[in-house]
This record gives C-alpha cells, sequence and structure tokens, in this order.
C-alpha cells in the first residue's frame, strides 16, 4: 500500500488562555523560578491536580488526540462547528504552530491558503506583492518569475499589477492573494475558507482550479461552511467537535451528522411518550425524511424525488386532521408550505381514532443545494380551524447537486442563487436560417 503522504499521531494542542505575555524576565526571577519548581510540582500533586491542564478556566485544548492519515491525491473536507479546532489542525499540518503533544508526518512541500493576502504590504505594488508574498508562502524567487504571468492573468489585476495594494478594492487583494497561493507548485496544499471572500465569478474560478489541482494528483485539505461545496467537491470528509474527529467517511455521512448536531434535529425524529407534541386531539409521533426506496435519508441528491413522512395519533372522534409541511433553508427563508390537498381537492374528512402516516413527495429538480429544515405541524379545519401541534424544525436534511448531467447545473460548478432549481425545457433555433426554422430541443 502506498505510504500516505500526511500522517498525524496523537496529536493534542493545548492554549493558555487569559493571561498575558510575561515579557522579559531577570535572571534573579529565572534563578527564583527554578529553585520553586520542585515545590509547586509538590502543591500541584498533593492537590490531585493534572500538571498540564494548568488553572482551572484557563487551559484550552483545541485539538485532543487527533490521529488521521491521508493519501496522495486525495481531497479531504474538514467541517465543524465554530471552536471546534479546524483551524488549529489546519495550523499545525503548515507548521506555523507546534503541537502539544503528538507527532506530525508531511511527505512533501506543503502550500498554505489560511488568511489570503498573507504577507501582502498596503505601500508595496502588486507586482511586488507578489514576489513577497510568494516568499512568505515558501516560493522560490524563479518560480515566482516563472509563473508571475499566469499569477496575473488568473488574478485579473494587471492593469493595476504596478499600483500600490492600499489602493486595490477588497475583491482584488483577495483575487491576487489567491492566484499567489494557488499557483504554489506543492505536493499537499491546505485552504481554509477560501470560497467565504470573492464574488460568485471568482469562486467558480476558485473551484476550477481545486478540480485543476486535485487532478495532478496532489493532496488537499478543504475547510468550509459550505456544505454544498464540500459534497461536491470532497471524497472524504473530517468532522471535529471539542477538538476531537468523531466522524471520517464519506461526504453524505457526515454531513447528514453534522446537520444533525447543527439544527439539534436529524433526517428522523419520533416521540413515544406523553411529552409528544400535540393535545387532547391528535399528537405527532413520527417525522422522518426518506429516499425512493424508503430508507432514512440525511442527504439526498438533487435529481431524485424524496418524501417527508408524518406519523400522528388521532385521539378524539370527529376530527378532520390535517399534517402541514413547512419547508426553510438555512438563511430562514421559507421555501414553501404544504398540506395534503389529494391533487388540488381539500382531503379534510373525519378520521376514525388510531395512528396515520402521511406523506409528501417533493420532485426532483426543485429544491436548490443546501441545508433545508423542516417544521411540522397538525391542524383541523373543521368546525374551526385549530392548531393542535406544531414542531418547529422536526427534521433537517441536505440536498446537494453533482456535476454532469440530469440537473440544472450542467457543467458548471460554481454558487448558483436562488431558492430553487427546476431542470427547465430550453429550445434554440438559428435566425441565420429564418423564423420560420424549427427549433432545436437542447
Amino acid at each position: 500500500m502506498m505510504e500516505p503522504i500526511v500522517s498525524i499521531e496523537n496529536v493534542s494542542k493545548r492554549y493558555r488562555i487569559g493571561g498575558l505575555h510575561p515579557g522579559y524576565v531577570t535572571f534573579r526571577e529565572v534563578l527564583g523560578g527554578a529553585l520553586s519548581a520542585p515545590f509547586r510540582a509538590l502543591r500541584r500533586r498533593g492537590a490531585g491536580d493534572n500538571p498540564d491542564d494548568g488553572p482551572e478556566g484557563r487551559t484550552l485544548w483545541a485539538l485532543k488526540s487527533v490521529n488521521l492519515e491521508v493519501r496522495r491525491g486525495e481531497l479531504v473536507g474538514v467541517i465543524g462547528h465554530n471552536g471546534a479546532g479546524k483551524s488549529t489542525l489546519l495550523k499545525i499540518l503548515s507548521r506555523i504552530t507546534k503541537p502539544t503533544r503528538g507527532r506530525v508526518a508531511l511527505r512533501g512541500r506543503v502550500g498554505s491558503l489560511l488568511e489570503v493576502g498573507t504577507g501582502f504590504h498596503p505601500d508595496l505594488s502588486g507586482r511586488e506583492n507578489v514576489f513577497l508574498n510568494g516568499a512568505v508562502l515558501g516560493m522560490r524567487k524563479t518560480e515566482i518569475e516563472r509563473k508571475f504571468d499566469e499569477i496575473v492573468a488568473f488574478s485579473e489585476v494587471e492593469r493595476f499589477i504596478e499600483t500600490p495594494v492600499k489602493f486595490y478594492s477588497s475583491g482584488m487583494y483577495v483575487r491576487l492573494g489567491f492566484s499567489v497561493a494557488a499557483h504554489l507548485e506543492s505536493e499537499i496544499l491546505i485552504m481554509d475558507e477560501v470560497l467565504a471572500v470573492g464574488d460568485a465569478a471568482f469562486q467558480q474560478k476558485c473551484l476550477d482550479k481545486m478540480r485543476d489541482i486535485r487532478r495532478e494528483g496532489r493532496t488537499i485539505f478543504f475547510v468550509s461552511h459550505s456544505m454544498p461545496a464540500i459534497t461536491r467537491l470532497c471524497k472524504r470528509v473530517l468532522l471535529l467537535e471539542g477538538g476531537r474527529v468523531v466522524c471520517d467517511g464519506a461526504p453524505q455521512a457526515v454531513v447528514g451528522r453534522y446537520l444533525s448536531s447543527s439544527w439539534k434535529a436529524g433526517a428522523e425524529r419520533v416521540w413515544t411518550g406523553e411529552d409528544a407534541p400535540g393535545d387532547r386531539v391528535a399528537r405527532l409521533r413520527r417525522v422522518r425524511v426518506c429516499d425512493t426506496a424508503g430508507a432514512t435519508a440525511a442527504v439526498l441528491d438533487i435529481r431524485r424525488p424524496f418524501r417527508i413522512e408524518v406519523t400522528y395519533d388521532v385521539l378524539a372522534e370527529g376530527q378532520r386532521v390535517v399534517p402541514i409541511v413547512e419547508l426553510h433553508n438555512e438563511e430562514g427563508t421559507e421555501l414553501f408550505s404544504t398540506h395534503d390537498t389529494g391533487g388540488g381537492e381539500p382531503r379534510r374528512e373525519v378520521r376514525a381514532t388510531g395512528r396515520y402516516t402521511s406523506a409528501v413527495t417533493i420532485p426532483g429538480n426543485l429544491l436548490a443545494e443546501g441545508s433545508l429544515v423542516a417544521h411540522v405541524s397538525l391542524m383541523s379545519h373543521s368546525p374551526s380551524t385549530l392548531l393542535h401541534a406544531r414542531e418547529p424544525n422536526a427534521v433537517a436534511f441536505q440536498v446537494f447537486d453533482d456535476e454532469g448531467t440530469g440537473t440544472a447545473r450542467g457543467d458548471y460548478v460554481g454558487p448558483m442563487p436562488g431558492v430553487v432549481r427546476p431542470l427547465l425545457d430550453w429550445t434554440t433555433r438559428s435566425d441565420i436560417e429564418g423564423a420560420g426554422a424549427s427549433p432545436d430541443r437542447l
């Protein structure tokens, strides 16, 4: 088996918080500290403290016992909530900081893009900053000279390359910084939130460049809060929680777990006791998202239809109970609300007491990719409209839009705006042949 290009063995990183930098110390302070050290150690052991932990509330373990192997050519996504340890892991891989414990072995040249534009000086021109920034990132002068025209062309700031960068817009600054880092001839490329900056066109160029780097067989660590980008680009994803790798595997499974922890809801929610949402008329018992095979699914292909099933108990006679599903995206925008109309005709028949499961089918190529959450309610409409149960964030799931045929994306890999993404029928005719020419279907 091929030797891993990155090996991480039992790596932990500790930070001291709440303290000030000690500054310069005198010889007397050094000598006094050395003489008192054995007595401080005895006091800590007598109190039962761990000498590695330090005073309570002043130590933070950003990483805890991380073990990882990455093969050459892998594009590894790293996800997690703020403070999970993602940036710390990348800084250790970039040799910006040392681990407190453990060992990291890197078998190849490392290029990192942790902060776009690191090494830029505002009073220097774009040309001078390309050489300065390249040197900071580990490029040799001859390498920068050889790639200079390609770097500038990619950044699209040719007209301003002799202008001091303090006069650049934020977008120009970002494009030039990314261009330098992306043209490193490194075996391992580390990128942290490069898609969080720039406009849609720049993000498209970033994604295209990442695909080119991946095809060249180089290894990429990619940190992002964009789950669609992670799902679409990566074949392997790591989930960090509290400084530990809690999940390592296929993007659909790992992203599903991440969404469950983010929304405090997964693809299925079950209530068994009297604490189930509802009243004396009706109570919710289960809500789940399932694919065409009927399996519970937290990550769904945009091309395939899926169902949201609502299981509920009708507890009182003579009621016309109707389930309602409201679908929202991660920005909180309501996409639509739906209830059982039977294709246009309301189904408000009286239901006998008992358990029911109602399912609504969402067609493929309707929703845009991203994280979605469903609010579920139970209502009755006769003799008057009454709300019996409502559960916000009942289930959460991810819609991903893969590259290729069968979707509105086609071969475009950049961000696509909007809350819906229908696959619409287009026709094209040639005006050269005359207005009477028959249209050709695409």
